[in-house]
Parts: structure tokens; C-alpha cells; sequence
């Protein structure tokens, strides 16, 4: 495809590695030529990069497959998933989960991508469900100010949390930037 066609989402195949587009921008700077300037993530190594691209060129968009997933457990440096459909079990290094890791809970369903058959990505959910197991004690009445507090997750994660939030709740925490959402009921 030409470089062109480039739209958030997509993943190519890039100097042998495979990427996926955050944000393509098309511009014609004066009297100069026009290019396409690309953010794009390593799905590899999680790397941002930018790169300009001539709008003549020629990119290889990469066939990926996606599967439902079940998580089930981690050993460490391996993340252990089932494929809901099939049963077949496989693991992921910590390298690729990164920093998702904090929002998996086991049994959480969420999408695996794949491609040439091997798994490269893992898509969260837009919004978890997670116990709060460390904060200050609640104050009653103080839902109607700003003011947030710190509260650390079963899963290690730590969420600016309104005041009235107490230990032993359950709280909807939004996976895409990790802020408070709500009480999960």
C-alpha cells in the first residue's frame, strides 16, 4: 500500500520489524515535496518512533489475527493465556505484556493478536474491575470536592482515587490511561 493510506491502527512490517501506527499525519511543507510523518509503536520492544515516510512509498501492511483469550496465571517472566475457543494454552515473555501486566487479573478476557502465527500484542479491555488493597482511611461526605487520594490495586497498580474510596472495595479503573472510573457494584 502507499504510504498514504496510513491510518491509526494499522500495523506494518518496517525495516523487518513490525509497527503499529499511533498517528500519520499527511503534509506538504511550501514548495517542497510531500510526505507522510508517522509516531508508530515496535510491537516488539514497545519502542515509540517516528519516522517520515515519502509519500511515494511503497508499505507492507502486516495480516494480523486476533483471538479471545483467557489470562490465567504469570511465573514471573511468562504470562500464561488460553484460547477460549480451542483450549490451546500458550505464554507471553513480561517483555511483551509490559505494562498491561497491572491491569490483568487472572480469568480476565481480553484479545491476543498474532501474526504468522505467533502472538505479538495483548489488547486489554477498555475498563477493569480491580480491589483496592492499601489506602487512607475514607472521609464520609467528601464526594463533592476534587481532591483524590492514593490507592494500590491487588495487582501492584497505584490510582489516584476520590477520598470517600476505602480498602476492601472494588473500583472500574479505565485500562487506557489508568484513572479512576467508579465503584464497580
Amino acid at each position: 500500500m502507499n504510504a498514504n493510506d496510513l491510518r491509526s491502527g494499522m500495523v506494518i512490517k518496517h525495516n523487518g520489524e513490525l509497527f503499529s501506527i499511533h498517528k500519520a499525519e499527511h503534509r506538504t511543507p511550501g514548495n517542497l515535496r510531500a510526505f507522510v510523518q508517522a509516531k508508530m509503536r515496535n510491537l516488539r520492544t514497545g519502542a515509540l518512533a517516528d519516522h517520515r515516510f515519502r509519500s511515494e512509498d511503497n508499505v507492507e501492511r502486516a495480516v494480523i489475527d486476533e483471538a479471545e483469550m483467557q489470562y490465567l496465571y504469570s511465573d514471573g517472566d511468562s504470562y500464561y493465556f488460553m484460547n477460549t475457543k480451542t483450549y490451546e494454552q500458550f505464554h507471553l515473555h513480561k517483555d511483551i505484556v509490559g505494562d498491561r501486566a497491572q491491569f490483568m487479573m487472572p480469568d480476565v478476557i481480553l484479545k491476543i493478536d498474532f501474526f504468522e502465527g505467533r502472538p505479538i500484542d495483548v489488547a486489554l479491555p477498555a475498563s477493569v474491575d480491580l480491589k483496592v488493597v492499601e489506602t487512607e482511611p475514607g472521609i464520609k461526605g467528601a464526594s463533592a470536592t476534587n481532591v483524590t487520594k492514593a490507592a494500590k490495586m491487588e495487582t501492584g497498580l497505584i490510582v489516584q482515587v476520590p477520598p470517600f474510596i476505602n480498602e476492601g472495595e472494588i473500583i472500574r479503573i479505565d485500562t487506557s490511561n489508568g484513572n479512576y472510573l467508579a465503584r464497580a457494584s
